[in-house]
């Protein structure tokens, strides 16, 4: 796989978005499958992987960091604060908290919980508008200097934003969800990473699951599946959005490709400074991803896949109204 820039490192074209095998969809597999995932990653000769602490409550890092101990010196990890797990005596609750004293501790946690001394790249996970985003990247930019993380991210964040973040510390990376389905990035975020030397990571980069051709009918979904929250998976709007599949699906028989691998390479073909990180907790599946990086598909088709899919024939918004009061980004 040919490499690209994610801020001071080279990293593979395609990372490995580790979510899924702790979080979001439903019940997730067993520590044996996750880890059977992950060092299928790393045979596949994947060098980049991105966690959370929020993640199973800190379980994502702690399955990620125990398999991928042996080979850390030689992988870029990605890791996330500001929104995580709080203990509460009803139980534990998602917060986000950008204060420093709470990305400090953040970062402790995930050091810990990772098994290493340093975070190549750590992100604020969220905007916490209670916080100047000055505040908290000056805190991540002290993590820096101690030598805890080597280099700064930001995600789901507007330009705006990313500028006010940059006047503090140089930020390497944005990550926000980006997809045929999902356009925002393109109103301004994409260009001001351009601008600023900052790559962009694409997570969610098939649709959650739409673009692989796998999820036909939403009442199959676990009772705990997050898509349930998403207007896009309300049976309505899902029902008129499987109508973009078939002709989807005969764009990537043109190409000769699978439908997962058409939208990943509809990133890799849209800009050098774009990563997407698809998850998966398949083996079959992730082999499939990763050979997305070989597929080549001309400007003419290029043009036909934005025009059938696009924020203008993609039935429902992305996130709740709640959700979305939670993030900073553009919106059309």
């Amino acid at each position: 796989m040919q490499n690209r820039q994610l801020g001071p490192f080279q990293v593979g074209a395609i990372g490995l978005g580790c979510m899924n095998l702790s979080h979001a969809y439903g019940a997730p597999p067993s520590a044996e499958q996750g880890e059977r995932l992950l060092l299928a990653a790393l045979d596949a000769g994947v060098t980049h992987f991105d966690t959370a602490a929020l993640y199973g409550f800190g379980a994502n890092e702690t399955l990620v960091g125990r398999v991928l101990k042996p080979q850390r010196r030689n992988l870029i990890l990605g890791s996330k604060g500001g929104m995580a797990g709080v203990q509460f005596e009803e139980g534990i609750k998602r917060v986000i908290d950008g204060r420093p004293e709470a990305i400090r501790r953040n970062c402790e946690d995930s050091l810990r919980r990772l098994q290493t001394d340093w975070i190549d790249l750590y992100y604020l996970h969220r905007w916490d508008k209670q916080v100047p985003v000055e505040d908290s990247v000056g805190a991540m930019s002290d993590l820096v200097r101690a030598g805890k993380v080597r280099s700064l991210g930001l995600s789901e964040v507007s330009a705006a934003t990313l500028r006010k973040a940059q006047a503090v510390h140089p930020i390497s990376a944005v990550q926000t969800e980006y997809s045929l389905w999902t356009r925002n990035p393109e109103i301004a975020v994409l260009d001001a990473c351009r601008e600023l030397g900052a790559t962009f990571v694409a997570f969610s980069p098939v649709a959650r699951g739409f673009l692989c051709d796998a999820l036909h009918d939403v009442a199959t979904l676990d009772g705990k599946d997050l898509r349930r929250t998403m207007p896009r998976f309300s049976p309505e709007n899902y029902a008129a959005n499987l109508k973009l599949l078939p002709p989807y699906k005969a764009l990537a028989q043109e190409a000769g490709c699978t439908p997962s691998q058409l939208a990943l390479a509809w990133l890799l073909h849209k800009a050098p400074h774009i990563i997407p990180i698809p998850g998966t907790t398949r083996v079959d599946h992730l082999t499939e991803d990763l050979a997305a990086a070989d597929v080549k598909l001309d400007a003419g088709l290029l043009q036909r896949l934005e025009s059938l899919i696009n924020e203008k024939t993609v039935a429902g918004n992305r996130y709740s109204e709640q959700s979305s009061r939670e993030v900073d980004t553009e919106v059309f």
